[in-house]
């Protein structure tokens, strides 16, 4: 048996910090051409080489003049010059203005010779070749002369400016067609584990094998951070072929990042590659999530090894490695990046180490910012879309209460609320319903975790097809019904007619979780056939082959039946007609959408129920679905 390598002795976040200061991810200097300059970082100073505009230019489509001969003119008195030429932009002027001349001019265009004003056209009238000035003009007057934009030998730009549309429009100005710029790290991702397959590959689950999360997450991180991510295949935990794959990406890029295989375990082989091929700097560190991060240098890049599990992969990048990116690509933080708010329910912690705590945002009726605790486990990759961002919980903090000011730091500047935060039941109705309300969010947790959230201020709606809870001040929006029974293959090959047949035969089941709606619907239903029958709940229920095997999402049961895993599973009529299955009806539930009462007026609230009772297309398409009543 392998010796396990275990973390002792890990290193304070502030070490972390400073190991991968330490390391050199500076890249070279690029030249690029201004068309693909957006975003780019300056390198160095630019001084302008001519001057903006080259010429005197008109400013207005106007008359060129003396201003001499205008002096004294007004609406009632106006002064007449001769008409002598005109002067469009972008040619060359082949007319001189005179004493008591004009030339009609374009605004762009080159101020002839002679003239040192413009009149506005508007402030003219015409009398065949004679123009009227009704207004009195001094030398200057809207011409913008030689160099007043930009004068050459000027200092246009600074190093360290971030180039935008503004910053491209000066440098085409000044005629520059290639810029140089920081360079833009690159960023090798190497994915370890032989559980991993590529998006878009086979998966055989039963072979515990999961989708490469981290590749893609990490690459558009780096890319946001002003990196050039380079995906490399993923490595297996043979140390031949992770080396091999660890070593290609450090020849070909300024920093390897990796994730997974870092944990203290016997087939965790990474940390021995760095330390036998390059230099490890720090392996373990006391953050929650994130311990087992490794920090070193392999041949001559730089290397950080990330967490396995997505959200702890992400958390660690956001919190430790992409501040060196942006460093080293000359990119600021982002402005805006953290907001202040208050816990909606109180949040325990004890383990004595810094954490970086999941935290999802939601206002409530006074349009004050709660922050409510994320947590699915690090292995749970809907966490990343959940969470607003991250709460940095000190090591020495028990617990957070609610109404504590805490302060988030966003996963991007540019997060907002959810217009309405609703949790409860996974119903193919609402899923739809849900997509004519702006920037929802909604988690299809059950009916129990829904009116929970609803009680502890943290939901501002609860969908549920338990009962309307008595105890519980909720006002009720809207209901609907759907049919639910038992999902079969198509066809209906063992001939199950109801739950006599889930008890009495040999078949087996898959049920859904207790937090459901439906697993409630089935044990009240298991109840009135046990007492039917005259026998005792409990021993009913046994005789299931399943019925303790559960699945959370509605469609889950019904995937199995379809896939072989089961013959029967707990459903919808619509989860059965939409998957091509065969359906046998057991009851009817009522679904109710529930509102905390000082939240109901907001707007996305009222959308969503707007949504409800102007959606009877979405109730017609759905296979055992009717609208209620309101009340």
């Amino acid at each position: 048996m392998s010796e396990r390598k275990e973390f002792r002795d890990l290193a304070p976040p502030e070490r972390a910090h400073e190991a991968i200061a330490e390391l050199d991810l500076t890249p070279d200097t690029e030249t690029v051409p201004l068309a693909e300059a957006r975003g780019r970082v300056l390198a160095e100073r630019l001084d302008a080489a001519l001057d903006v505009p080259g010429f005197d230019r008109a400013s207005v489509d106007g008359y060129a003049v003396r201003a001499e001969d205008t002096f004294g003119a007004d609406e009632a008195d106006p002064e007449r010059v001769e008409l002598v030429g005109e002067v469009h932009a972008g040619e060359v002027p082949n007319v001189t203005v005179g004493p008591g001349q004009c030339a009609e001019i374009s605004t762009g265009a080159v101020v002839p010779e002679g003239a040192d004003a413009v009149v506005m056209v508007e402030r003219t009238d015409r009398e065949g070749e004679t123009v009227l000035i009704r207004t009195s003009l001094a030398p200057g007057d809207r011409i913008m002369f030689a160099g007043a934009d930009v004068a050459a030998g000027e200092r246009a730009l600074g190093p360290g400016t971030e180039i935008t549309a503004r910053e491209i429009g000066l440098l085409s100005a000044l005629g520059v067609d290639e810029v140089p710029v920081r360079g833009r790290p690159i960023v090798g991702i190497v994915s370890t584990g032989d559980e991993l397959v590529r998006p878009g590959d086979p998966l055989e689950s039963e072979a515990g094998q999961i989708y490469d999360v981290n590749s893609y997450t990490v690459a558009a991180g780096v890319a946001e951070a002003g990196g050039e991510p380079e995906l490399y295949p993923h490595a297996g935990d043979n140390r031949e072929q992770m080396e091999r794959v660890l070593r290609k990406a450090a020849d070909e890029c300024d920093l390897v990042l990796s994730s997974g295989s870092t944990s203290a375990s016997a087939v965790d082989v990474i940390y021995r590659v760095i330390e036998e091929q390059g230099e490890l700097l720090l392996h373990g560190v006391a953050v929650k999530p994130g311990k087992p991060m490794l920090v070193g240098t392999l041949d001559d890049s730089a290397y950080v090894g990330l967490p396995g599990y997505p959200v702890s992969a992400l958390t660690i990048f956001r919190t430790f490695v992409a501040p060196a990116i942006r460093r080293a690509a000359g990119k600021p933080e982002p402005a805006g990046a953290t907001i202040t708010g208050q816990m909606a329910v109180e949040e325990r912690y004890t383990e004595g180490r810094l954490r970086y705590m999941p935290a999802g945002l939601v206002t409530d009726g006074d349009g004050k910012t709660l922050v409510y605790p994320v947590d699915k486990g690090s292995g749970a990759t809907t966490s990343l879309v959940e969470a607003d961002g991250v709460v940095a919980v000190d090591p020495d903090t028990e617990y957070l209460g609610a109404g504590e000011a805490v302060e988030v730091q966003l996963f991007s500047p540019d997060v907002r609320p959810p217009t309405v935060f609703g949790v409860g039941e996974d119903d193919p109705a609402l899923a739809r319903l849900l997509d004519r309300v702006d920037r929802p969010r909604y988690l299809g947790q059950g009916s129990r975790p829904g009116l929970r959230r609803l009680r502890n201020g943290v939901a501002d709606i609860a969908v549920t097809s338990a009962p309307k809870p008595d105890r519980l001040e909720v006002d009720q929006l809207a209901m609907w019904r759907r049919e639910w029974g038992l999902v079969v293959p198509e066809g209906n090959p063992d001939g199950v007619t109801g739950l006599a047949s889930l008890v009495d035969d040999e078949l087996a089941f898959v049920n859904r979780t207790s937090d459901s709606g439906l697993r409630t619907s089935l044990s009240e239903a298991m109840a009135a056939l046990a007492d039917e029958r005259g026998v005792d709940r409990h021993d009913l229920v046994e005789a299931v082959d399943g019925f303790d095997r559960a699945v959370r999402a509605h469609e889950s049961p019904a995937r199995r039946v379809r896939a072989g895993k089961a013959d029967i599973g707990l459903g919808l009529e619509a989860t059965a007609e939409q998957l091509g299955l065969g359906f046998v009806p057991v009851g009817t539930e009522t679904v109710r959408l529930l509102a905390a009462p000082d939240r109901a007026d907001k707007p996305g609230v009222q959308q969503l129920e707007e949504a409800v009772h102007s959606g009877g297309d979405v109730f017609i398409s759905l296979a055992g679905y009717k609208t209620g009543d309101k009340a």
